[in-house]
């Protein structure tokens, strides 16, 4: 496994590894990489950073908070998790850019991170101040066109930014994807349970929004599924896994609910909002819950399979689309790591 720094160097003859046995080793590495002949004030940084990655090292196996700023490909607001990414030198990435020739959703978005943006158009609906309400409408309607968190001027910066033969991390739709360029064209690596028995199947372009990816082998030459029902049953079988894990993401968000009988007095109209659209974000998802577990039942009664809805990562991601309110919850929580 290549960093820039160095590598991660697995025992001889290693076919399978378990993520505990993973985190071990990446672990090791980021101890072993201290750099030599630092002042004291950049060590003490250094392992302040180090302390901090070993923290939440574990998340790796089921999701990291990252917050997008919708300015630049590599601009992310600044978390813990974003250390783990430093330390080892990967590079991250993300392609929800606004496109600057658009001057009012520029002015709406501004540098906002995709949280306070939404905390920006739930004060500015509540807002009586007409421009207000109108920038509020504006950006709400940039989240909304752009659901699949990738823009076409986003795409462009990253052929652009991503270095010929690099390998670095793309963050899209709640996902981290391995990525590379090869010839000018980006590729992300297939990872789909569905693919799992495709030997053929290593990469998927990345050259539209819409997810409509051409198929490549380890070679970067063009390999169709030899079974496309056999993939796309096994991409429904992780979706379902995905959504799993959102659901077991979000209920330990749940589990930190607010008490809404000790909401200090004096509390600013901002605040409250945003704990209001936390409830009404709770309620929402548990309706949908509720909904599923019910046809779930049907089916079943009725002989047929139960599959349950979820976010699609990868190739999946055209076959379904989710209600907004679920999207954004999955979006403002923690990020699943697959």
């Amino acid at each position: 496994m290549n960093t820039r720094l160095g590598q991660v160097k697995l025992p001889p003859m290693m076919e399978i590894i378990t993520a505990e046995q993973l985190m071990e080793y990446l672990g090791d590495y980021i101890l072993d990489a201290k750099p030599k002949e630092i002042s004291e004030i950049q060590r003490l940084n250094y392992e302040q950073n180090m302390s901090d990655a070993m923290a939440i090292l574990h998340k790796l196996q089921t999701g990291l908070d990252v917050n997008v700023k919708f300015t630049g490909v590599r601009v992310f607001e600044y978390t813990p998790e974003c250390i783990v990414f430093d330390l080892l030198d990967i590079p991250l990435y993300h392609g929800w850019l606004v496109d600057p020739q658009v001057a009012d959703i520029v002015k709406a978005v501004g540098n906002c991170s995709y949280n306070q943006l939404v905390e920006k158009i739930i004060s500015c609906k509540q807002s009586d101040n007409s421009e207000l309400v109108s920038e509020g409408f504006v950006a709400e309607q940039f989240l909304n066109n752009t659901a699949t968190q990738l823009t076409y001027h986003g795409l462009c910066e990253l052929t652009s930014a991503v270095q010929e033969g690099e390998l670095c991390v793309f963050f899209r739709n709640n996902h981290f994807s391995t990525m590379t360029k090869y010839k000018g064209q980006l590729y992300l690596l297939v990872t789909d349970q569905g693919f799992l028995t495709e030997e053929k199947v290593v990469w998927e372009s990345l050259h539209n929004v819409d997810g409509d990816g051409n198929f490549c082998d380890s070679e970067f030459h063009l390999r169709p599924p030899s079974d496309p029902e056999t993939v796309y049953r096994g991409q429904q079988d992780q979706i379902d896994q995905d959504y799993l894990m959102a659901l077991s993401l979000q209920q330990e968000q749940q589990n930190q609910e607010i008490n809404w009988e000790q909401i200090p007095e004096g509390i600013s109209d901002l605040e409250l909002a945003k704990k209001l659209q936390e409830e009404e974000d709770r309620r929402a998802s548990q309706y949908y819950q509720e909904q599923e577990q019910a046809a779930a039942q049907v089916q079943q009664v009725q002989g047929a399979p139960s599959v349950a809805s979820g976010r699609q990562s990868g190739s999946n991601e055209r076959k379904r689309k989710e209600p907004r309110e679920k999207e954004r919850e999955k979006e403002k929580n923690s990020c699943v790591l697959l």
